[in-house]
């Protein structure tokens, strides 16, 4: 508060206090003007209302006089009436403007004044043209001698008819006025009255703004002033590093919102910098962490190239191969029309050019899956993709404890692909789920066909009996190098790369699984339409 008035443009309460300050004095003063002028308004309409009863009774009082030519009468009458207080002087004269009657006997028979209300309230302009005003000006406020307001008014006196039939027959028919009444009276007293009203207007208006003043600065400063410090005072605290303090709420107003919302603000720092400092904490060993999984993902990329290099030199061997075996092939027929067919010998001969051709088949689908080759899109029947890869693994070492349920749909599920690719996908399939049943169980695998958002599907489900898949590793499976596998078994890129194919031809894989009861695969591929 002792600072309230030495710095001003620093304190939103003094700016507050100055400019309601200033509004109640500027409306105060023009209220305060504005009662005075009607007051005075209403006072002079007073006057005027007086003037008009006081001239009427002057009419009344010298009526009789006037129609029996009793001047003494008249002129004593004015002096009677002259004598009231407030009564300065009252005149009767005639149409030429020569004064008949005066309260005053000097000015018995002089000229009025030309320049005065008498002459001037009708006439435009008395010395150059006989023309009257539209509307008659019959009274007018000035000061007299001693400063106060006066009232000069002035009535006419019209003709009548006891006027021109009195036996006088002093004014003809013709006449429309006779002359006027005209009469000063002083307003000392009202001007007393609206000078005693207008100072104690005055104090009151004072006294007035000095309470509201007082009102102000006491509510501005419980509402306004005492809050706003408070809040300036937190700030301060925690600028210097104290979370810990709390504004006080004083209301539920827009400032006591303020409080509340500063209030949480710190709460959010404080746990903001908690949470920092934890991090701090704990950084050394989120890097060591990041460190071990950077150096798994090498191993990784590393165990990839050694496995793309064996598969380069498997598709090696396994051509080399291929050529040995086209021998035993040729030679074991020429063997087995050197024998009886009937023979021991010819079916000895049939066993080994049958194994023999089952190995060239082995060896082709092997050469064909692993032939670094450009894709060759077109259509392809999804059925035979999938007995193709059976085929490829169901006579593998590793297959050899594990059973096939095959359901496929009746007819041909065509859809737009490479037909490597899609083998591709179905070998990780099966192998990933002969690895999850430890080489030990039963594969399910059907083909169908679906409707999913209004698009026909070929579907194709692998379902194994192995152990599941467990639910926070369902989120990362289709991460890159993400594998649950040994690393002898896996690198965590088969369903990653399954994934892409299948995305790359606007199909879908979904996943189901339950801990211990095993795990469905879903790989879902546009059908071609007809």
């Amino acid at each position: 508060m002792k600072r309230l008035y030495f710095r001003a443009e620093e304190s939103i309460k003094a700016k507050l206090i100055i400019a309601i300050g200033l509004l109640i004095i500027v409306g105060s003063s023009v209220f305060w003007y504005a009662i005075l002028h009607k007051q005075k308004t209403d006072i002079m309409s007073i006057a005027v209302r007086y003037a008009v009863s006081f001239t009427d009774y002057i009419k009344e009082r010298t009526r009789y006089n006037m129609l029996n030519l009793h001047s003494s009468d008249i002129q004593k009458t004015l002096e009677d009436i002259s004598l009231a207080k407030g009564v300065e002087r009252v005149r009767i004269f005639n149409h030429a403007g020569k004064i008949s009657y005066s309260s005053s006997k000097e000015d018995i028979g002089k000229p009025v004044d030309k320049d005065s209300l008498a002459c001037k309230g009708c006439h435009t302009e008395i010395n150059k043209s006989p023309l009257l005003l539209p509307e008659q000006q019959k009274w007018g406020f000035y000061k007299d001698s001693e400063g106060f307001t006066a009232l000069k008014f002035v009535e006419p006196i019209y003709n009548e008819t006891a006027c021109y039939t009195s036996e006088c027959h002093v004014h003809r028919k013709e006449e429309k006025i006779l002359g006027f009444i005209a009469a000063d009276m002083s307003l000392a007293l009202l001007d007393e009255a609206q000078f005693k009203q207008g100072l104690a207007l005055t104090g009151y208006v004072f006294i007035f703004i000095i309470a509201i003043s007082i009102s102000l600065v006491i509510i501005l400063y419980k509402i306004v002033s005492k809050p706003v410090s408070e809040l300036a005072h937190g700030m301060k605290m925690v600028a210097e590093g104290n979370l810990d303090y709390s504004v006080k709420v004083f209301s539920r107003d827009e400032i006591g919102l303020l409080a509340e919302a500063f209030n949480s603000m710190t709460k959010d720092i404080k746990a903001s910098r908690h949470k920092m400092e934890e991090w701090t904490r704990t950084l050394e060993e989120e890097v060591a962490r990041k460190t071990e999984e950077i150096r798994k993902t090498h191993a990784s990329l590393v165990q990839t190239e050694k496995l793309a290099s064996l598969g380069r030199m498997a598709a090696g061997v396994a051509h080399e191969i291929n050529n040995p075996l086209t021998g035993v092939v040729t030679f074991a027929h020429l063997l087995l029309k050197r024998v009886p067919p009937d023979s021991e010998d010819a079916q000895d001969i049939n066993v080994i050019i049958e194994q023999a051709d089952r190995c060239a088949i082995i060896i082709k689908n092997l050469l064909m899956f692993a032939r670094a080759s450009a894709t060759e899109k077109g259509e392809v029947n999804v059925n035979d993709v999938l007995n193709k890869a059976v085929f490829m693994l169901k006579n593998q070492e590793k297959f050899y404890n594990i059973k096939f349920k095959i359901d496929q749909h009746p007819s041909p599920l065509m859809t737009f692909g490479d037909f490597s690719q899609f083998q591709q996908i179905f070998l990780n399939m099966l192998i990933n789920a002969a690895d999850a049943m430890n080489e030990r169980g039963t594969i399910s695998v059907a083909t169908r066909k679906i409707v999913e958002n209004a698009k026909p599907y070929a579907e194709i489900e692998f379902t194994d009996t192995g152990c599941g898949i467990k639910k926070e590793d369902m989120s990362k499976l289709f991460e890159p190098f993400f594998t649950t596998k040994p690393a002898e078994k896996g690198t965590g890129l088969g369903l990653s790369v399954s994934h892409g194919i299948v995305a790359q031809y606007g199909g879908n894989i979904k996943v189901e699984s339950k801990e211990g009861e095993g795990t469905s695969f879903f790989v879902r591929l546009p059908l071609k339409e007809d």
